[in-house]
């Protein structure tokens, strides 16, 4: 994160020593995943997933590079899942095509939900459950669980003590001391690890430029029976699929006012489904109704809940938005978005917001009621961990670059050392030995982009190409020549996609590709892709001085 010389390839790992390399969740809001190694095996914390931005057209998922760990999976003891977001668990199966038969440890909620995702993916996972404060050892690594409060049920974060030292790894968490199902985070195991001593601390950093402390959950019901008192038409809620706690505060809600709930959505409807067999969502009887049931009810009787609050441009209330879905929206309707806006989706909310009021709907969001808190620590409540877990080093996690400077800086104000403190992104390789933790070097890993079938193959090449199509459009350029007599045979012809200009407009550049081609012949210039790349210079020079573009140019050519 500074400007020093780039760190080298780490050296061979000494026995005894800890090595800890972040394969995704720093640096970004995200695909959380690290991996711990001691004495040839490995231990892998979360396997999620991070969604792609506007900059990434046509990209469906991005995941963590598992290069370097590749080759060592054999290696791999257990894979630790800490709670059931999709940041956390959604690369499990594409971890487990690989090795199916990896050791998926975690509560039984978030197995649940990993269950259910790797049944579409026709994976049959070993699974461990574990709860809060039961010890598990887990080849050289001795993992004791602790209840952390977060916006989703059964979370956990943990220890790993090995015998290099003790890693405490928050998991995302907060300190909300009234939560909706009066599971609070465990400061007291928070306090015990700290008293028999924490070498590293691994603490979610998401909300550290935050000030104060993040309000309780219990805020969020009132706001939200108070906008479906008012609410004439139908109400349709946007929220994160596996947000439990939020759909049990409008079900509530729902049934006081006579309303019955409907979930749109696949992954809505999967994992509520799931939450409501294993008893962490309640429901009166008959209020959950499925979409047709709901379809014929009177406006001012329905409640739908949805999933698509970031925007993501295939779930139900994009296609909403788009008119592509049954459920429709109007005057005297009401939309709330109950979730946080995560960084790089502003666009995409903002066009949702856009486009339902377009209808005539009424949309409450974050921004203008408080229909939504955070899963995640703020500043004091990041103070209070520091001072309670006294750790020697600090390693800051889950979060972009000024998330995990500022949470740094929050530690070394409550007295740890600044240079105890580790700012890292991806693949930065951290050894832990005899309790001193330092920066080794760095491994290559990119971005792993899901494309549809695809898993890998899509490169930053083909994104910037999709990017210039995008923004720029594409001109083609067919030519004809003879390469013994050094000929044109045949004038270019130019064919133009995606520019406002129409095809006549590029009349003057066709002697300019002729002549072009012909210099370059007589100049020995006889190979297929030196001559493409003649016709790319010369319409590349005269679009971008005659019509300030940089489009794409694809050079069909046929030699005789």
């Amino acid at each position: 994160m500074s400007d020093a010389a780039p760190l080298g390839l780490p050296p061979d790992l000494a026995p005894g020593t800890l090595r800890l390399i972040p394969l995704g969740g720093l640096g970004e809001v995200g695909r959380n995943m690290t991996a711990f190694e001691i004495d040839g095996q490995i231990l892998i914390v979360d396997c999620g997933v991070l969604f792609p931005e506007e900059h990434q057209p046509g990209v469906d998922l991005i995941l963590p590079d598992f290069a370097p760990i590749r080759d060592r999976l054999d290696d791999v003891v257990a894979l630790v899942l800490t709670h059931g977001h999709e940041d956390h668990i959604g690369a499990v199966p594409y971890l487990l095509r690989l090795r199916p038969d990896i050791p998926l440890v975690g509560s039984q909620l978030t197995l649940a939900f990993v269950e259910a995702k790797l049944k579409e993916h026709r994976i049959e996972p070993l699974t461990l459950a574990v709860a809060d404060g039961d010890k598990e050892t887990l080849g050289p690594f001795t993992c004791e669980f602790m209840a952390v409060t977060h916006s989703i049920p059964d979370a956990l974060g943990l220890t790993i003590k090995t015998a290099a030292g003790t890693v405490l790894h928050t998991g995302d968490f907060k300190m909300d001391q009234l939560p909706l199902d009066g599971r609070v985070t465990d400061l007291q195991a928070f306090a015990r690890a700290g008293e028999a001593g924490v070498d590293l601390l691994m603490v979610d950093s998401t909300n550290a430029e935050v000030p104060g402390f993040i309000p309780t959950e219990r805020e969020i019901g009132p706001v939200i029976d108070q906008v479906i008192a008012a609410t004439g038409g139908l109400v349709l809620v946007a929220c994160f699929s596996s947000h439990v706690h939020r759909v049990q505060q409008v079900l509530d809600a729902a049934a006081a006012h006579g309303r019955k709930v409907a979930f749109a959505g696949r992954s809505m409807i999967r994992n509520m489904t799931i939450a409501l067999e294993m008893g962490y969502l309640t429901a009166q009887e008959d209020t959950i109704v499925d979409l047709r049931t709901a379809d014929e009810l009177p406006k001012d009787q329905v409640v739908f809940v949805t999933t698509g609050s970031q925007g993501e441009p295939m779930a139900a209330l994009s296609r909403i938005v788009n008119g592509d879905h049954k459920i429709h929206v109007g005057p005297g309707d009401t939309v709330i978005l109950a979730s946080s806006l995560i960084p790089g989706n502003e666009n995409s909310v903002y066009r949702i917001i856009n486009g339902l009021m377009r209808y005539g709907a009424k949309v409450v969001h974050k921004g203008n009621a408080r229909v939504h808190v955070s899963g995640h620590s703020a500043t004091g409540e990041l103070l209070y961990t520091f001072n309670i877990v006294n750790p020697r080093h600090v390693m800051p996690v889950h979060g972009e670059i000024r998330h995990l400077v500022a949470c740094g800086s929050h530690a070394v104000a409550t007295g740890v050392p600044p240079q105890n403190v580790i700012l890292a992104e991806n693949g930065v390789v951290i050894d832990l030995a005899a309790g001193h933790a330092q920066i080794v070097g760095q491994v290559d890993v990119g971005n792993v982009y899901v494309d549809g079938t695809s898993v890998g193959e899509l490169t930053e090449v083909e994104l910037k190409d999709r990017r210039i199509l995008g923004d720029e459009g594409f001109i083609s350029v067919f030519a004809v020549v003879d390469t013994k007599a050094g000929t044109v045979l045949a004038e270019p012809t130019i064919q133009a996609r995606g520019m406002a200009e129409p095809d006549e407009v590029f009349g003057p550049l066709v002697p300019h590709i002729t002549e072009a081609l012909v210099q370059a012949l007589d100049g020995g210039a006889h190979d297929h892709y030196q001559l493409q790349q003649v016709i790319r210079k010369v319409v590349g020079r005269w679009v971008s001085k005659e019509l300030r573009r940089r489009p794409m140019i694809i050079p069909v050519l046929v030699t005789v």
